[in-house]
This record gives C-alpha cells, structure tokens and sequence, in this order.
C-alpha cells in the first residue's frame, strides 16, 4: 500500500484492493514519510474503513490534531461494543465517539466535569451499553490515567446506541425520553412499581426502544391482522386502555399515530409487566 495522504505523524491514507479510501495508524508510519511512499505493513496498528467518501473527509480532518492514543483507545472501545453487542453499528461511530472521549479528556485537564442528567434512564434502558461505557471509562483510566466520572460512562453509552439506531443523537436523548414518559403513564395508571429486574421489563424496554425508534423515523407497524387485534382488546382491556393512554401522549407530544397494531404488542407487553 502506498500513502495518499500523510495526516499526521502517526496516521495515513491509502487505498485497498478495491481502490477504496482507508485510514491507517501507527505509531510514527508518516513520520517523515510522503506522498507515494510504500508503507511500512509493521506499523500498522488500526484500519479505518467509513461508509461514504464524506465521511472519510470529516474523520481525517478531524485526526490531524488529535493525540494517537485518544484515537486508539476509542477504536479499541468500538471493537469491544460490537465484539458485546453482536450487531450492526454505524461507522460514523469513529468520529462521533473519538471527538467526546477526546473532549471529554480535554475537559477532565481544564477541570471541567458536567454530569449527565440522563444517567438512571441510561444505565435502566440501555443496561448493556452502559456496561460497555463503565468497561470504556476502566480502559481509559488503566491506559491514560485518567479517571472520568460514571456520567461519562452513560455519555460514551448514548454514542453507542445512537450508532445502533443509526441517526442523529439529537433523536437518541428523544427515545430515552419517551421511553420514560410511557414507563411512567403505566405506573401511574395501574399505581405500582415494575420489577426492573424481570425478563419481562427488559423485553418491555426492548419493544418501546423499537417503538421510539419508529415514532422518529415516521415508520409505522402495519401487520393487518384485525382479528389478533380485537382479541388483544377483548382479553386485556385495562391494559387496552392504558394503552390508549400512551397512543395519547405519543399524538399530543410527537405528533405520531401509533397504530392498532401497535396497540395491540403494547397491550401485550404491558400485561406481562403486569402480571408479573
């Protein structure tokens, strides 16, 4: 391979086998090095391939002030969510996440720590994520120590699941607030706690992450199946009905139609939490 574009000491551009642009990092490979010149295969440490040539552009010209081990060490979290999490994330991951964990250690320098307001929510509906930002904050205090607080843990979480949904985070802090809003309709209708420690609340978070998830996006749940759906109503009516309150809340704070279909998973999911 041979280097496009030197980036900085230790970062380059080349292409691979399929002519397609890559960032390669190494401690010291464009040191020195030039424009054509052949590039040492015994440096690389890290390969950058990115969705779209856009993005390519924006994640080098990021790099070219950033220290190598803040990048190393996001890439090496990134590798571990995806090795935990055994699903798609997006590429652009690379620079949103790089940019905050290199934020966020700019701040720690200049002692400016803020906290995340939306910690609990973080850690009850996104637990795996979480797990992996506490397992990112350990990483970066054995490698560069530095300390960062646990509402960073919920910060470099977010990142996570935002390049699981594939949109802009703005759409992420949405869903984690929806999630709560519909969480406490049905407290408040049936006047109990939910045992967040049973399947049936992880499942019930699962389905009302996907529901969120389609409120943003405008997609809607069309099965077509009118007999499933009056049986659901006719077994389970207070669950029904609460719901309706929900399919409420959506309309008047989203603007979003949630469908019969969609009412009937809810009632159903709403009277396993219940029962339970």
């Amino acid at each position: 391979m041979k280097i496009v574009k030197v980036i900085n000491n230790n970062i380059v551009s080349t292409c691979d086998e399929d002519g397609r642009e890559i960032v390669v990092m190494g401690r010291g490979i464009g040191f020195k090095a030039r424009e054509g010149s052949v590039i040492d295969q015994e440096k690389i440490e890290k390969v950058f391939r990115l969705d779209s040539q856009n993005t390519m552009d924006r994640f080098k010209e990021m790099l070219v002030n950033l220290p190598m081990e803040h990048v190393q060490i996001s890439a090496e979290i990134i590798s571990y969510a995806k090795s935990v999490l055994n699903r798609p994330i997006n590429p652009n991951v690379y620079i949103t996440l790089t940019d905050h964990i290199n934020f966020a250690l700019e701040r720690f320098k200049q002692k400016m720590m803020f906290s995340n307001p939306l910690i609990r929510e973080v850690k009850a509906f996104y637990n795996e994520e979480y797990l992996i930002g506490e397992y990112a904050i350990a990483m970066i205090e054995r490698d560069l120590g530095v300390k960062l607080s646990v509402d960073e843990a919920a910060s470099i979480a977010l990142h996570i699941v935002n390049a699981e949904y594939d949109g802009p985070m703005g759409d992420t802090i949405k869903i984690t607030n929806l999630i709560q809003q519909v969480l406490e309709v049905v407290k408040e209708y049936f006047q109990v706690e939910l045992d967040k420690q049973s399947l049936y609340y992880e499942r019930f978070i699962t389905h009302l992450r996907f529901l969120a998830q389609r409120v943003f996006t405008g997609e809607r749940m069309e099965l077509d199946n009118l007999e499933f759906q009056e049986m659901i109503d006719r077994m389970y009516p207070e669950e029904y009905a609460c719901s309706q309150k929900v399919k409420a809340l959506i309309q008047r704070e989203y603007g979003h139609e949630v469908t019969e279909e969609e009412l009937a998973y809810l009632t159903l999911h709403i009277r396993r939490i219940r029962s339970r």
